[in-house]
């Protein structure tokens, strides 16, 4: 379902308290985050692009810190 996506992403951005986090990161209220989360209310598709670059970003730069890292 689409909320079991919105957390899937949440977690995989900011972790297990992600709503808060993600809501301070695309400027919406928590209680919004948590009611797409809760299935209340559905996901905008801005807030979709807005999630879809910032999963971009982050593993972006998660791919240039691991280039960076020693091998073993």
């Amino acid at each position: 379902m689409i909320h079991d996506l919105l957390r899937e992403a949440g977690e995989a951005l900011f972790g297990p308290r992600w709503q808060s986090e993600m809501a301070r990161a695309i400027g919406v209220a928590d209680r919004t985050v948590r009611r797409w989360d809760s299935g209340s209310y559905p996901v905008p598709p801005g807030a979709w692009a807005e999630i879809r670059v910032l999963l971009k970003s982050r593993g972006l730069a998660m791919a240039t810190v691991r280039r960076k890292l020693p091998r073993a």
